[in-house]
């Protein structure tokens, strides 16, 4: 059986499309290093040399998984509020990105980059011109939204921490270790905002998109 206990009768013959999630399906539960040919064979109940009549290497499965990560992530229109549109567009891919943290550093890697990522691209920077922005401001506006998104997903999949619920103890496990006036604006900033009920790191998230989106539209009126 595979990882995920189908047995062959179960399974669909196998496609590109099922050999890429089942790739997705490898990085998902141990990381992009864990994908070889061998592992995403296991995963799939087959012989190894059977997924070349699919793919023709790791690097093409690569490309098609983020393809597929694409797809899952809202595409934005140009026909409504760009920053409505922008603002939904990053939530998507901060939830996709929660979903498939391998993803993350591999995006914007891909010089053979499929259909699903073209057109997502495609639809960002449609959506910024159709709100008035330039060429040039939606270059920039793209960049800086991105450089926010995925930085915010590394940080956010780095964290010693897993949900709101675990940030309280961790803090004060943290202020335990140093004598308190050694780093007063740190242990400060620990009392008075991390350690206090209903404080979740998520919600920086949302706080930071409204600078940069706010930044972006005092540009563009320029």
């Amino acid at each position: 059986m595979s990882k995920s206990g189908k047995a062959p009768a179960d399974r669909a013959p196998l496609s590109r499309q099922r050999v890429l999630l089942g790739a997705i399906a490898v990085a998902d539960a141990g990381g992009i290093g864990a994908l070889t040919m061998r592992s995403l064979a296991q995963e799939l109940g087959v012989k190894p040399m059977s997924l070349y009549h699919h793919v023709a290497n790791k690097e093409e499965i690569i490309d098609g998984m983020i393809d597929v990560v694409f797809t899952e992530i809202e595409l934005p229109t140009a026909d409504g509020d760009w920053r409505t549109a922008m603002r939904r567009r990053a939530s998507s891919a901060r939830a996709v990105l929660r979903r498939h943290p391998w993803a993350t550093p591999l995006m914007e890697s891909r010089p053979t980059p499929g259909p699903a990522n073209l057109q997502h691209h495609d639809a960002v920077i449609g959506a910024l011109r159709g709100g008035g922005l330039s060429v040039v401001q939606s270059a920039h506006a793209y960049s800086v939204l991105d450089s926010y998104i995925y930085g915010f997903a590394l940080t956010e999949a780095a964290l010693p921490f897993d949900g709101p619920h675990d940030v309280a103890d961790l803090a004060q496990e943290m202020l335990a270790q140093f004598p308190v006036h050694t780093y007063p604006h740190l242990g400060e900033l620990m009392r008075e905002y991390i350690m206090k009920p209903g404080y979740d790191h998520g919600n920086e998230f949302e706080l930071g998109l409204d600078l940069i989106l706010d930044g972006i539209e005092i540009r563009a009126a320029d």
